[in-house]
């Protein structure tokens, strides 16, 4: 069964009301009067994991899908006239395998004129570079940027048809560093990283999270990288206790993360901080480690606290968020912003093109993107690379909630200075 259908199907259990009170038809430029004469249908492919261990990250993806095919239920208003819009969703699968050969069959069988895949690494990269290869535009999000650059070739000559927003590694590192620098500890630091494409990048010892700790004066321990949905973690575990690192750092997946944290406290180890990429950016995450939950720390990628408004609704994160909780029964997660955001760039991309319907054509178009969103300001002039626009991060930690069982808050704004921080960052609650 199509993906589509997958996706679709949840919020038939609810009536569509779109992104809230705000949400009209002229939020497009669409008029409210009787439809004009469509020139042809704009087909838009959109990958995401629906399915398989990274399918965390792109749960929020179908829900803002349906809003966007009620948005564009009256077709969509160009620089050179209205069409109609066909959005087609492919499940990566969590595989960058699966996720390529979608791609592929996007691009070459259902001819899409613009490839958007979101969330990861290993849904981004594999589609980017079947768009690269078979010459289609590719607006993507979800993975730092230089995880989706750099393995790529991207370094050393720009790519010509994939464009990226997000923020960077060194952000995210810098991000890392700024929380551990607020707390008391002896500054020895042990590094968990998975034998993948995310693990190799955050554990690169020229440009990965070993750089800016080292630098900020940290010791650093770095035991072999493990194999994802390993079962035993005592390799890693042994070293950081032989070490006595009282801060655990690195990049990993939610089951993983919860494998290695029942076995620190089974053996014994009780750091003062674990702070991890991925896999503490979700309520589910979290909860699922049950009071070894409370207290651990992430990047934030968005939260409703941000200050931004969606140029296709006028809604604030919160408005958003609330829509969320709402329609869904569930707490928001932080790729909801990034699932309304890829879209609000890829219409925007297709209303400024000079021929929706023309691959080269929104490639322009694409590259002279400068547009704000619910995420923030998405504008490839700015750097710092020819195919990416950087995008806000801060640090956060979850805490015991109220609503929800855990809450996150904003701990560090030292790569970002939007707002202030939320609260100070305590110690783990077991390490007292």
């Amino acid at each position: 069964m199509e993906l589509k259908n997958r996706l679709v199907l949840p919020s038939r259990r609810t009536v569509l009301k779109g992104f809230g009170a705000g949400l009209t038809a002229s939020a497009l430029g669409m008029p409210m009067v009787a439809r004009a004469q469509s020139k042809g249908t704009i087909k838009v492919g959109f990958v995401t994991p629906a399915t398989g261990p990274l399918a965390p990250f792109g749960e929020t993806d179908g829900w803002a899908v349906d809003k966007v095919k009620q948005l564009l239920a009256n077709g969509l208003e160009t620089t050179s006239g209205k069409y109609d819009v066909e959005i087609l969703v492919k499940d990566g699968q969590s595989d960058p395998n699966r996720a390529a050969e979608v791609a592929g069959d996007l691009i070459l069988n259902n001819e899409v004129h613009l490839i958007v895949p979101s969330s990861t690494t290993d849904t981004v990269s594999p589609v980017a570079d079947q768009a690269e290869l078979y010459e289609c535009p590719c607006i993507s999000t979800g993975a730092p940027w230089q995880a989706i650059i750099f393995p790529r070739g991207g370094a050393d000559k720009p790519f010509k048809w994939t464009y990226h927003f997000f923020w960077g590694l060194d952000e995210a590192l810098n991000t890392f560093v700024g929380l551990w620098n607020t707390i008391e500890t002896n500054r020895k630091v042990g590094m968990l990283f998975p034998q993948n494409a995310d693990g190799e990048t955050w554990g690169n010892k020229e440009y990965g999270l070993p750089v800016p700790t080292q630098k900020a004066g940290f010791e650093i321990v770095v035991p072999g990288y493990f194999q994802p949905r390993t079962n035993d973690y005592t390799a890693q575990i042994s070293a950081f206790k032989q070490a006595n690192c009282d801060i655990v750092g690195g990049i990993t997946y939610v089951d993983d993360l919860k494998t290695f944290v029942n076995q620190c406290a089974q053996q014994g180890y009780k750091p003062k901080a674990v702070t991890v990429a991925a896999a503490l950016l979700f309520p589910s995450g979290v909860q699922a480690m049950g009071p070894l939950g409370d207290g651990m720390s992430s990047e934030v990628w968005w939260t409703p606290a941000f200050p931004f408004k969606s140029s296709l609704t006028g809604q604030v994160s919160r408005d958003v968020a609330n829509k969320w909780e709402s329609e869904t029964g569930k707490q928001w997660t932080q790729p909801l912003g990034y699932s309304h955001a890829i879209f609000e760039v890829a219409l925007d991309i297709l209303k400024r093109s000079s021929n929706p319907l023309d691959r080269g054509a929104n490639l322009e178009a694409m590259v002279a993107t400068n547009i704000d969103t619910l995420i923030g300001n998405v504008n490839f002039a700015k750097g710092p690379h020819k195919n990416v626009s950087t995008t806000p991060i801060f640090g956060g930690q979850w805490v015991k909630g109220e609503k929800w069982p855990y809450d996150l808050k904003i701990v560090d704004n030292t790569v970002n200075k939007l707002f202030e921080p939320e609260q100070k960052m305590i110690l783990l609650p077991w390490s007292a």
